[in-house]
């Protein structure tokens, strides 16, 4: 989302103009803008993860599998085994277990998220007093990681049942327990009470907030940079550049 206006030196017939040129958005392009953003984000989104449901099944049954399992039949385990039974007993459509309600999850996740870092980022640079985002280069870093931390744990906090019923959905294998995203919901909440909706919350915030803070902060201050020095480039181009970096940083400093 650019909503920051550009300040430039205006050069006529080789002289220079000491006076800047501020061109700024209009708010109803601005708001375009946001909202093709966001929706071009929750798609790519669940497209991404429509196409690694299969993988991301597979990892969260290795996770289970102790629960299910006695030692001799863990140290045969492997990929390749675990994907042929899931066909042999379950059949192909059960690697996409969940899918829906994950990509359920990433669409509200994805725009509260986005939402979330650009009011916090704009109320902290409020609260500091930083009138000229990108005069204090120490000052923004840290905006962003507050902000970005702030807005991964507001998102999680506000999308975790549906997270919760993604994960016990793919859980299921031979006995389905639960029948759908609503079923899973309304049983879960009869059975376990309403903070059952919540359970294993503390423990996923504290992997998400650092995660978006790293994310939010890599991806908001290359793209700055980017646009400073490079403003002719493709928007698409830069969003798909600093949205990689972003995902490689948290991914590989989380893994730390």
């Amino acid at each position: 989302m650019q909503t920051e206006a550009r300040v430039g030196v205006v050069v006529e017939g080789g002289g220079l103009n000491t006076t800047p040129s501020v061109v700024v958005e209009p708010r109803r392009q601005r708001h375009i803008d946001t909202v093709s953003q966001l929706l071009a984000g929750g798609v790519a989104g669940a497209v991404s993860k429509t196409c690694t449901a299969p993988l991301a099944r597979l990892t969260i049954l290795f996770q289970i599998q102790g629960m299910h399992a006695d030692a001799s039949s863990l140290e045969k385990a492997s990929i390749w085994r675990e994907a042929s039974r899931i066909v042999r007993e379950e059949g192909v459509r059960a690697f996409w277990k969940g899918n829906l309600v994950t990509i359920a999850h990433r669409l509200p996740y994805s725009s509260i998220s986005f939402y979330a870092f650009e009011r916090y980022k704009n109320m902290l640079q409020d609260s500091f007093g930083v009138e000229n985002p990108g005069e204090n280069i120490g000052a923004d870093l840290c905006i962003r990681l507050v902000g970005g931390g702030l807005a991964g744990i507001t998102a999680a906090s506000l999308t975790y049942p549906l997270d919760l019923v993604r994960t016990r959905l793919a859980a299921q294998t031979n006995v389905a327990y639960y029948r759908g995203i609503w079923h899973a919901l309304s049983t879960i909440s009869k059975e376990e009470g309403v903070f059952g909706l919540y359970k294993g919350l503390g423990a996923t915030l504290l992997g998400v907030g650092p995660n978006l803070a790293i994310s939010f902060s890599v991806y908001d201050t290359t793209r700055s940079y980017w646009h400073f020095h490079r403003p002719e480039d493709s928007t698409v181009l830069v969003s798909l550049a600093c949205g990689s970096l972003s995902g490689i940083a948290s991914s590989t400093e989380m893994q730390n």
